[in-house]
């Protein structure tokens, strides 16, 4: 049993934020019923790699759990089975500009007179009002206006974004936790509700602390490269073969750091004798503890450190991570079978002892699941046959079966 499994949800969404967060309410239980264009959403697209059939390898994780019903929604008919679907489902999730769901007759106001128990979650680039409401957006674009990437980088180098699609990875989460709260509020109010999530937001709201820091100072901040803007040493450092992060900046842990990588005497030094002054000339200390960490390897470095209870890690690359014995022992790397192959996903963080999460499937292929979805809606197989030959709805699955 997991927490889900009673709740249905009808993902409309595309990209990276809306499906992964479907992906993460199937993870726990939740049945997903993925609504799509004929020729696959635009986060099908995300590559290379591609998978096969051209699907991008990033859209795979993001999208297991869930079943494919490929739709024209131009047309009405197609909104009409959209329609009939909404009033079954506990879920919708859409990623669209503000005015498109609407335009197809599906927006909030629409479906919760169709089902007023219906929790709608939305998630824009900007948000459902401002200046910004219409603009279009992707990750990068929320980045890079959302303050994000002033802050990424090595100090008077480039700004640069972030390794991993942040913004909508931030956005799928908070769309998660609001989805969650409605569902908790429904058993109270008895009714569904509009959760509004946006890139932006969620960005914002990543980075409390440094916009607490300056809104409290004044003090626009900088990039730090691998360094914490509040906390040093809390960076990597050069050894003999590649670097390592180390996190010692406690008053506690300053001092034996100091020892261990035999620079006593920098803990008497007055440039370092506090968090305040070593971040005042982190330069100078970058330059002293260098001088002792280049003189060894990383594996030695690691287990004198660790050996004195200080927090350290290597600079590890996916090569070498995905062979991480950890990720075995928390099942976070685990293989789907799929018609078409094995594939590899991303496990579940969260871990339930009572209500343990499970992936439930693979990734379909566009409209894989057409038929049978309609006819679990209650259409009769003469009704899509007839859906089928006018465009608003494909089937792959007896083609799939074939192959």
């Amino acid at each position: 049993m997991s927490v889900l499994d009673n709740i249905r949800v009808l993902d409309i969404s595309q990209g990276a934020a809306g499906p992964t967060a479907a992906t993460i309410l199937g993870d726990h239980g939740a049945k997903i019923t993925k609504i799509e264009p004929q020729n696959g959403e635009w986060g099908r697209t995300l590559g290379p790699p591609f998978w096969h059939d051209g699907t991008a390898v990033a859209a795979v994780p993001m999208n297991r759990n869930k079943r494919s019903l490929a739709l024209d929604l131009r047309r009405p008919d197609a909104q009409a089975l959209v329609r009939d679907m909404i009033g079954k489902s506990d879920v919708l999730v859409e990623s669209f500009r503000p005015g498109v769901m609407a335009r197809f007759g599906l927006d909030y106001e629409a479906a919760r007179q169709i089902n007023p128990q219906l929790i709608y979650c939305s998630i824009t680039a900007f948000g459902p009002s401002g200046p910004r409401r219409d603009e279009p957006g992707v990750d990068g674009i929320a980045q890079a206006i959302g303050g994000l990437m002033s802050i990424t980088g090595v100090e008077n180098g480039e700004r640069v974004k972030v390794g991993v699609p942040v913004a909508d990875m931030s956005a799928a989460l908070q769309a998660v936790q609001g989805i969650l709260l409605a569902l908790l509020a429904r058993g109270d109010i008895g009714r569904g509700q509009h959760v509004e999530v946006s890139l932006f937001d969620s960005l914002l709201a990543l980075q409390m602390i440094p916009l607490s820091m300056y809104m409290h100072t004044g003090t626009v901040p900088t990039p730090k490269g691998s360094g914490a803007a509040y906390s040093t040493p809390n960076e990597t450092y050069r050894t003999s073969d590649g670097a390592i992060m180390v996190a010692a900046y406690t008053p506690e842990r300053w001092p034996k750091f100091c020892r261990t990588i035999g620079r006593p005497e920098l803990v008497d030094d007055p440039r370092f004798a506090t968090n305040s002054e070593r971040l005042a000339h982190r330069s100078e200390l970058r330059e002293n503890i260098e001088r002792a960490t280049i003189s060894d390897t990383t594996s030695s470095w690691l287990a004198k450190l660790q050996a004195s209870d200080l927090m350290c890690a290597p600079v590890v690359e996916y090569d070498q991570l995905v062979m991480d014995p950890q990720i075995q022992a928390n099942d976070m790397i685990i293989p789907l079978q799929h018609p078409k192959g094995v594939v590899k996903t991303v496990g579940i963080p969260i871990k339930l002892s009572e209500t343990p999460g499970a992936v439930q499937g693979p990734a379909p292929l566009v409209g894989e699941n057409s038929r049978e979805i309609l006819r679990e809606n209650g259409h009769s197989d003469v009704e899509i046959d007839s859906l089928i030959r006018n465009g608003a709805v494909i089937d792959t699955a007896e083609t799939l079966s074939t192959t």
